[in-house]
C-alpha cells in the first residue's frame, strides 16, 4: 500500500520509533542504577566485589565464612566465628572482626569473645583489638605485633587485662621479649619492671630488687 512508502508516514513511523527506544534505554539504565531498598533482609552471606570480581568483603555466618583467601584461592581454615572479612585489592584477606561464643555438651562456654584485625601486605595482623572469655581463656586487650613473613610474628606492644584481673602494659623488643611491664593487680598493688634480653628484671618500682 501507498500509505507505508509515503515520506510523512515514514517520518512520523520512524520518531514513533526512536521515542520507544529512547524510553526503552532510559527505563534500562533507571532499573540499573537505582538503589533497592530493604526494610529487612535475611542471608546467609553477602560478598561484596569489584567490577572485576575481586572479592573486597565477606559478611557471614559461622557455616558460610570461608577459609585463608590468598589472591582469589581459598585454603581450608576452621573458624569457629561469625563475622566480617576484609580483602586488598588482589583479593587476599587482610583483617577483619570475628565473633562467636556457646556452650559445649558439658555445658562449658567455649569460643566466646570476638576480634578485630588488620593485617600487614603479604603477612599476619599487626593490629588486634580481642577479648576472651571462656572456660581456657580470660583476657581482653590490644596488641600490636611486628608481622615479618607469614606466621612469624613478634609481640611489641600489649595493653589489657589477664585473667587474674591484672591491668598490665608489655613493651617487648623486636625479639618479642618483654623489657618493660607496668601492672596493676587486682588487689590495686602497683608496679613497674625494667628487665633485660634475658627476662631477668633489672630494676622495679616500688624497690624490690636488692
Amino acid at each position: 500500500m501507498k500509505v507505508f512508502t509515503n515520506p510523512r508516514f515514514l517520518a512520523i513511523y520512524s520518531g514513533v520509533l526512536t521515542l520507544i527506544f529512547a524510553a526503552t534505554v532510559l527505563s534500562g539504565f533507571s532499573s540499573v542504577y537505582k538503589p533497592t531498598t530493604f526494610d529487612e533482609i535475611n542471608v546467609r552471606r553477602i560478598n561484596v566485589v569489584e567490577p572485576d570480581g575481586t572479592l573486597r568483603m565477606v559478611i557471614s555466618d559461622h557455616a558460610k565464612l570461608p577459609g585463608i583467601i590468598v589472591r582469589g584461592k581459598e585454603q581450608a581454615f576452621a573458624r569457629p566465628q561469625a563475622g566480617l572479612l576484609f580483602y586488598n585489592d588482589e583479593g587476599s584477606e587482610n583483617g577483619g572482626l570475628v565473633f562467636g561464643g556457646r556452650r559445649n555438651d558439658k555445658g562449658e562456654i567455649v569460643d566466646s569473645g570476638g576480634s578485630l584485625s588488620f593485617d600487614k601486605y603479604g603477612a599476619n595482623q599487626i593490629i588486634q583489638l580481642i577479648g576472651v572469655d571462656d572456660k581456657e581463656d580470660r583476657f581482653a586487650g590490644l596488641s600490636i605485633t611486628d608481622s615479618l613473613t607469614g606466621t612469624d610474628t613478634r609481640r611489641r606492644i600489649w595493653v589489657g587485662r589477664g585473667e587474674d584481673g591484672t591491668a598490665t602494659v608489655n613493651l617487648m623488643d623486636a625479639q618479642g621479649k618483654k623489657r618493660i611491664v607496668m601492672e596493676v593487680k587486682a588487689d590495686g598493688t602497683p608496679s613497674l619492671s625494667f628487665l633485660d634480653a634475658s627476662g631477668k628484671v633489672i630494676s622495679q618500682l616500688p624497690l624490690s630488687i636488692k
